[in-house]
C-alpha cells in the first residue's frame, strides 16, 4: 500500500467535481497533480469502507476513490475498445455509464483480480429496451454482462501507461493500483459511478 509522505497522485482529474454536481463545460480539463501528505501513522486509503465510493471519468481515463467530498486518490485506467458513449449491447466494446454496485470480487487467472459490477442493472435494462424499441440496436441484440474492474495480464502495465483501450467493456487498471483499492470494495455495498 502507498503511504509515503509527499507521494504525488498518479493521475489527477481536475474535472472530477462534476460527478457530485453539474458537469462543467470542459470535462477534459486537467490540473497539476497535487502532492498528498498522508497521515504518517496510517495509510491514506485506510478508511471506513462503506463511506468510500469509486468515480470513473471515462473521458479523462481516470478512477478516483472518494470519501464524502474528499478525493483520496486517483488512478489511470483504460476502457473498452470502443470507449465513447454508454454500452448499448453485448459485443459493442463500450464501457457502461451509470451507477453500479459491486456484486463480487475475486482473484483472476488472466487479469490479476476482478471486481464484478451489477451491470446490467434496472437503469441499464431500461435504456437497452428503449434503444431496441426505437431501432437504435437490432431486435435480437443482447444486453451483455460480466463487466467489472480488473487488472492487466502480468507484465502488461504498459497498456495502461499507453492509454490503450483494450477490454470488451470492463475498466482496467495497473495491478498494483487495483491492489491498493481492492480491500475497499465491499460487494453489495460499494458503489462505482461511471460517467462519460
Amino acid at each position: 500500500m502507498i503511504g509515503a509522505p509527499g507521494l504525488a497522485l498518479l493521475v489527477w482529474c481536475g474535472s472530477m467535481a462534476w460527478l457530485s454536481a453539474a458537469r462543467p463545460p470542459d470535462a477534459r480539463s486537467v490540473v497539476q497533480a497535487p502532492t498528498i501528505t498522508p497521515d504518517p501513522t496510517s495509510d491514506s486509503l485506510v478508511t471506513d469502507t462503506p463511506a468510500v465510493e469509486l468515480r470513473v471519468d471515462k473521458s479523462e481515463r481516470c478512477l478516483c476513490v472518494w470519501r464524502g467530498s474528499q478525493i483520496l486518490r486517483c488512478y489511470a485506467i483504460v476502457l473498452g475498445s470502443a470507449p465513447e458513449g454508454d454500452k448499448r449491447m453485448q459485443g459493442d466494446g463500450r464501457t457502461p455509464e451509470g451507477s453500479f454496485h459491486f456484486r463480487d470480487k475475486y482473484p483472476h487467472a488472466r487479469w490479476h483480480r476482478f471486481a464484478w459490477i451489477d451491470y446490467p442493472n434496472a437503469e441499464s435494462e431500461r435504456r437497452f429496451r428503449a434503444r431496441r424499441t426505437c431501432g437504435e440496436i437490432p431486435q435480437d441484440a443482447r444486453i451483455g454482462g460480466e463487466l467489472g474492474l480488473h487488472g492487466v495480464p502480468a507484465g502488461m502495465d504498459g497498456l495502461i501507461s499507453a492509454g490503450i483501450d483494450w477490454t470488451l467493456g470492463c475498466i482496467s487498471m495497473r495491478n498494483s493500483d487495483l491492489d491498493e483499492i481492492y480491500a475497499l470494495i465491499t460487494p453489495g455495498r460499494t458503489v462505482i459511478h461511471i460517467a462519460p
